[in-house]
């Protein structure tokens, strides 16, 4: 099980504000994507899920269980792959399971094979493209004990023909085992392309301002992003991020 919730958390770094009263809920086998402008506080508020961070105020509960400034409750994959080059790709991905010191090498190496990436086991990563990293970094995230995996921004370094091949990739593997993800990206057709819920945060201090219920069905295909729906919404995500202020801002706009 891997229901998460967030409730009031709040911020500060040098006096400054940067996380206001979040509060969030993702369901188990949900995907979730936090979107907002540059600087809005979504990698602190992922520091702070992961234990990394301590909130000012407010609290983070998975299945019921305070796990505030905990480590180790999930699993978490960066902006950059973070594959050890001098470990095979086998050894890379089972690298959560060892430190847990149980390892399951047939499912690590179906799950290599199901990431297209059969041959590659005994290889090194320097042998590999970016989008392949990427899904080797991924089947680690799958094999961690833990349900709940974060992911930040991880196809922002990749070239968009890769980054939209890696979104079709995402799906059809999170579909099959159906963990819960709480995405963070800066692209609003990504996050329309993967998500159940779009939570919007607003500038700082960054609170959630609004969230979209997706309606597209699955498999999402890539002829979705021409579609007049997906067009749309897109539309109305964009003009929620531009509009988006915090409540500092809005007082300030009032006077």
């Amino acid at each position: 099980m891997s229901h998460l919730e967030i409730g009031h958390l709040s911020k500060n770094f040098a006096g400054k504000e940067i996380l206001k009263n979040i509060q969030l809920t993702v369901e188990e086998g949900e995907f979730v994507t936090i979107l907002g402008p540059s600087g809005s506080g979504k990698s602190t508020l992922f520091h702070i899920i992961g234990g990394l961070l301590t909130p000012a105020e407010g609290s983070v509960q998975l299945d019921g269980q305070e796990i505030t400034g905990e480590r180790g409750h999930i699993s978490y994959m960066p902006q950059q792959h973070s594959l050890f080059p001098w470990r095979t790709i086998l050894q890379n991905v089972l690298l959560g399971q060892e430190l847990t010191g149980k390892t399951d090498k047939e499912r690590a190496l179906d799950m290599i094979e199901k990431a297209g990436l059969a041959g590659y086991e005994n290889e090194l990563p320097d042998a590999l493209s970016g989008g392949m990293k990427q899904r080797a970094a991924f089947v680690r995230a799958l094999l961690s004990p833990q349900s709940l995996i974060l992911l930040d921004e991880p196809f922002s370094a990749l070239d968009d023909f890769t980054r939209q091949d890696m979104q079709e990739w995402l799906q059809s593997i999170w579909m099959k085992y159906k963990k819960t993800i709480l995405f963070v990206t800066h692209n609003i057709e990504e996050a329309l392309f993967l998500s159940d819920r779009i939570a919007i945060l607003s500038t700082k201090p960054a609170t959630v301002i609004k969230e979209f219920k997706i309606p597209f069905g699955r498999p999402r295909k890539k002829d979705l992003f021409f579609s007049s729906q997906f067009l749309d919404l897109k539309q109305e995500v964009s003009k929620w991020i531009i509009n988006g202020v915090g409540e500092g801002e809005q007082d300030e706009r009032n006077h």
